[in-house]
């Protein structure tokens, strides 16, 4: 696969995911913002500490991530939609320190991941 290849790929794959979370934004009439730190910041981490929690035989890891987001969500109450949107452009200049924005949102957000999930479900079974 050369440069060109790569990058039509991941750009393939990157507008797939944001569509994606735009499609959900406008289901659950929450912004996109909303929904991409609900996705990459709560759910995601939520099921890794599910899966761990399943690897250990306790549940610490889930009951401390959602004692955390419980914390979170008084501290921010009704001022979450401006939380998020502080939340999403932090995580964007984050993945911008890498180089191309596109190419490391699909690195970050949709390959590591996949590796984490990979590595956990390897550990269930």
């Amino acid at each position: 696969m050369n440069l060109t290849t790569n990058t039509k790929v991941m750009n393939k794959c990157f507008w797939i995911v944001a569509n994606f979370l735009l499609f959900l934004a406008k289901k659950t009439k929450l912004t996109y913002n909303e929904i991409n730190i609900i996705l990459y910041y709560l759910i995601i981490p939520l099921t890794w500490c599910i899966l761990l929690d399943l690897i250990i035989k306790l549940p610490i890891f889930t009951i401390g991530f959602i004692f955390l987001w419980a914390i979170i969500f008084i501290i921010v109450g009704k001022s979450f939609s401006q939380w998020c949107d502080k939340i999403f452009i932090l995580s964007q200049q984050f993945i911008k320190l890498f180089g191309d924005y596109i190419h490391y949102s699909v690195v970050i957000c949709v390959i590591v991941p996949l590796i984490i999930y990979l590595i956990l479900f390897m550990f269930i079974t």
